[in-house]
């Protein structure tokens, strides 16, 4: 008998391998969609757009890495997006495992009509962690960034 209920509670404990793939969609739902809307459509004024425009700027290496560095280190300061412009101020997600990071942006990148698309792994997150910036520091990687790729 104990034999048994040591090992349903070990088994319990132990979660099913599907559970550790993270799932981009349910984590932008909950970290993301208060600010950036459900389908990623932004508040004009408010919010930035992301849908159809972060698979756009990850198109190249300097463009992953910085939505990598947005989504670790926040942004805040003015930046134009989708031909509007917004005061911007976006909290840090580093308290986010690398892999639900990548999940989340492999979301964005796949919005608005999906599905997710497979531009970053949980290894850029990780490799993106090695610098740390502050919010207005990303602005001026943004800055940067538009001058050599003009962004979306």
């Amino acid at each position: 008998m104990k034999k048994r209920l040591l090992a349903a509670l070990f088994s319990l404990s132990l979660p099913a391998a599907p559970a550790l793939a993270a799932d981009g969609a349910a984590l932008f739902q909950t970290n993301c969609s208060a600010c950036h809307q459900a389908d990623g459509q932004g508040v004009p004024g408010q919010f930035p757009p992301l849908a159809g425009r972060v698979s756009k700027i990850a198109a190249t290496p300097e463009g992953r890495q910085y939505v990598i560095a947005v989504a670790l280190n926040g942004l805040m300061g003015p930046i134009t997006a989708a031909g509007n412009t917004y005061a911007s101020f976006m909290p840090p997600f580093k308290t986010l495992p690398d892999d639900q990071i990548a999940a989340i942006l492999n979301h964005v990148a796949g919005l608005p009509s999906g599905p997710d698309a497979t531009v970053f792994t949980a290894e850029d997150v990780a490799a993106g962690r090695k610098e740390s910036l502050t919010p207005p520091a990303v602005i001026e990687k943004r800055k940067a960034l538009d001058a050599q790729h003009p962004l979306p």
